[in-house]
């Protein structure tokens, strides 16, 4: 787990850039599905960042729990929302799941929640 996230999201930012320089379609291409998703609907976005940051913990991608838990925050969520759906993640996914939520804390306060 990095100990400077903002480290890390300078770094995503810089590498999103590289990527979108370096293979414009595909930066293109996945930014156009990841906006059309990651719009209200019939979920709200919060409830989106909520679920993305469960997968997250769940398939144990840290950069998805970093980008998603500051979605979450960024989309109204608050600290024990964010928490809880990291909860319904460990439920499912066990162990695995718990030994990443210390990633999820750091994520929450980076953003000072």
């Amino acid at each position: 787990m990095p100990t400077d996230l903002t480290a890390f999201y300078d770094g995503w930012r810089a590498d999103r850039g590289r990527i979108n320089r370096e293979a414009p379609d595909l930066g293109r291409g996945f930014a156009t599905f990841y906006q059309g998703v990651m719009k209200d609907g019939a979920l709200t976005l919060r409830e989106k960042e909520l679920i993305a940051t469960a997968i997250g913990i769940a398939m144990r991608c840290e950069p998805c729990i970093y980008l998603h838990t500051r979605g979450c925050l960024k989309a109204g969520a608050t600290r024990e929302q964010v928490l809880e759906a990291a909860a319904v993640a460990t439920m499912m996914q066990g162990g695995p799941a718990f030994v990443h939520l210390p990633s999820v804390v750091a994520a929450l306060d980076a953003q000072g929640e």
